[in-house]
């Protein structure tokens, strides 16, 4: 069931509604998996798990947003949502919010300094959002 958060979100043009998938939800639960597994492999450099961890909290986020019935084309309003698409606290997304402010400002500034400490944050905030969506129902298929 829909929160009255993602409701007036949709109502305001921030999220549009599109029917759940659940290979969609399936794909984005590997991905996220896959992918936050090798950010944990201490041999690949701090920016390539950086970017790894980053964009499996990002898979999931999105496939919990998803199972709603709901698509944001904007990362960090996927992320922003957490707190009524799997109950996580806000601290949780705070912290994707500020990893989303450091891609951000390498991606487009290309200024990226590590710091570890954000690093181990943000793979623990993905292994709770892991957690949170295996622990979810998939969507059920559209007839």
């Amino acid at each position: 069931m829909a929160s009255p958060e993602l409701e007036n979100l949709a109502r305001i043009g921030k999220l549009k509604r599109e029917a759940p998938s659940a290979p969609e939800f399936d794909g984005l639960l590997r991905s996220g998996e896959a992918r936050l597994a090798d950010a944990a492999n201490p041999a690949l450099a701090p920016e390539s798990r950086f970017d790894l961890a980053y964009n499996a909290a990002h898979a999931l986020a999105l496939a919990a947003l998803r199972r709603l019935g709901y698509r944001s084309e904007n990362r960090y309003l996927v992320f922003q949502t957490l707190p009524h698409t799997l109950g996580l606290p806000p601290a949780t997304w705070r912290v994707l919010a500020k990893c989303h402010e450091w891609r951000n400002r390498a991606e487009y500034e290309g200024v990226f300094d590590i710091d570890e400490r954000l690093l181990s944050e943000l793979v623990e905030a993905g292994q709770a959002l892991l957690a949170a969506v295996k622990a979810l129902q998939p969507p059920k298929p559209q007839l």
